[in-house]
């Protein structure tokens, strides 16, 4: 088979041979990384706003602190700085987990640090370090992340199983409300995200070279495989949609929205 040696152009930042309009996903990773920052930040900022009826914002579960001493440890005590809220305490657990994953390094080096920009694109700078060094060498503490995270996915659907039980004239009820739908569906995407993470693979094929020589193993490893095929995806989906859940818990706190019983 012939082969074709193509050139690269490295000589200075952003020079390529690349024809194709390399630049649009680091860009549109840029912005939907840089949305998601700010609000959560302004979000787990506010302290308030989090919950509507049996609706719980992820950005604040468990719920730590809440009004009338709903929380696990009552009220926000008079010593603590305002700003520092229930979701100031929660979310670096999952943020971590995002912050250091596998996808979303890749990502965010393009889209922030230009690292490179693009394949086959000229970059900044003309070193390469690598994760082997401070501060990238941090990012292996991803797999101990993965464990907090999966803890989280066992409590926000035991948020998403309580937002099916409503409570009026004193007594509780099954039912199912569009905020129902929103939270359940925000703890599905979750899932399936966390359970596609790189470090669970290793994990559940028994840290071995060869899983298939044990059976277990082998059916656990393709599991995580299958959802591993779309880990981008579900990163990108369920990115979105816990903003979305806090937003809708939000805003229905706030009576802008009105949450429709379905039954």
């Amino acid at each position: 088979m012939s082969q074709i040696d193509v050139p690269l152009s490295r000589a200075g930042f952003g020079q390529t041979q690349r024809t194709d309009n390399w630049w649009v996903q680091p860009l549109l990773v840029f912005l939907g990384f840089s949305a998601f920052i700010v609000y959560s930040t302004w979000a787990a900022l506010q302290g308030q706003h989090f919950r509507f009826g049996p609706y719980l914002s992820p950005f604040y579960s468990p719920e730590l602190f809440g009004p009338a001493n709903e929380g696990w440890f009552g009220s926000n005590p008079t010593w603590m700085p305002v700003w520092v809220t229930g979701a100031m305490l929660i979310l670096w657990a999952p943020g971590g987990f995002r912050f250091t994953c596998y996808y979303y390094r890749g990502a965010y080096y393009k889209a922030f640090w230009a690292d490179p920009p693009s394949c086959t694109v000229g970059e900044p700078r003309k070193t390469y370090l690598g994760e082997r060094s401070f501060p990238l060498i941090l990012q292996n503490v991803h797999r101990y992340f993965m464990y907090l995270a999966v803890i989280f996915i066992f409590i926000l659907g035991y948020d998403a199983w309580k937002a099916m039980w409503f409570t009026e004239n004193g007594t509780s009820h099954f039912g199912i409300g569009i905020g129902t739908i929103v939270l359940t569906l925000n703890v599905i995407l979750l899932a399936s995200y966390t359970f596609g993470c790189h470090s669970l693979r290793h994990l559940v094929g028994g840290f071995l070279d060869e899983p298939s020589k044990v059976s277990v193993c082998a059916k656990s490893f393709a599991c995580v495989s299958c959802l591993n095929h779309r880990h981008m995806m579900w990163a990108w989906f369920s990115l979105f949609w816990v903003g979305f859940t806090d937003v809708y818990v939000r805003l229905c706190a706030m009576g802008l929205w009105h949450d429709f019983r379905i039954f």
